[in-house]
């Protein structure tokens, strides 16, 4: 399969709901996160385009991805709660030649814009991304403009998360991540910064289906190319019922009392 055809499926017509469960190498236990298999047959359920995690986790679980409409990305950044000054320092966990015999079908990495390892960051998401134009895989960028070095424009409204964007961009990345930076008009600066898809992130659990909802119908409405939204989700206390509603905003343009009543959100 190429490069355009695994898009294709992970991005159809440049949109994609896409749920992150990485988190558990990070810090653990999490709620949604203690029984995988039942978490990743939800999300497959609900027809989400991509589960991102970890290289041993999408090993173990893509089987289960077969003959249906979600993928796997192989997520290779990791840092854990305990790492101290460390604990924001995402290292590389492997090689993007590993991807497709563990079942991934693209690859993933991270970029603390503004932490004191950014170089060292960037120089990894690079590489990574070098091994992937030569494979012929996707590339995903989650860059978060949020470290203690972060040097905002004047008149900046997105926080430099237009510039996390734009950087992932220019390092070679397919999709990037970007959090919701409060506005529509903000975040159309954001979105605008690339043409690449910008897939908004959820943040926190919060509990509160609507208002997260409401967000991405506010992003969607601001040019998004869909979520990339991992704890709002695997810790609802309805997993599918959550991303179907994310389905169908992001990919039917449904509105939100839509997507909250046909999910008995």
């Amino acid at each position: 399969m190429s490069k355009g055809s695994r898009l294709n499926k992970l991005l159809p017509n440049g949109k994609g709901v896409w749920i992150p469960i990485d988190h558990g190498a990070s810090d653990y236990p999490l709620p949604g996160l203690t029984v995988l298999e039942t978490t990743i047959r939800s999300l497959i359920d609900a027809g989400v385009n991509a589960i991102v995690a970890q290289k041993g986790v999408v090993s173990h679980f893509s089987h289960l991805c077969e003959g249906t409409q979600t993928s796997m990305v192989v997520h290779y950044s990791v840092s854990t709660s305990h790492g101290g000054p460390d604990s924001n320092n995402k290292v590389l966990v492997g090689h993007a030649d590993e991807t497709l015999s563990r079942g991934g079908a693209g690859v993933s990495s991270q970029i603390n814009m503004g932490s004191e390892h950014e170089a060292a960051m960037i120089e990894r998401m690079g590489e990574l991304n070098r091994q992937a134009f030569h494979l012929d895989l996707p590339v995903f960028g989650m860059v978060y403009a949020r470290g203690k070095y972060l040097n905002v424009q004047e008149n900046d409204p997105t926080n430099a998360q237009a510039h996390a964007v734009r950087l992932a961009f220019e390092l070679g990345c397919d999709a990037a991540k970007s959090v919701w930076t409060g506005d529509k008009e903000s975040f159309a600066m954001v979105a605008g910064a690339v043409p690449i898809p910008v897939l908004v992130a959820g943040g926190p659990a919060t509990g509160d289906s609507r208002s997260v909802l409401e967000m991405v119908k506010h992003a969607m409405e601001a040019g998004a190319g869909g979520v990339c939204m991992g704890r709002q989700v695997f810790a609802h206390p309805n997993i599918n019922s959550m991303a179907k509603a994310l389905m169908m905003i992001v990919h039917n343009g449904a509105s939100v009392d839509e997507a909250m009543e046909a999910n008995k959100l």
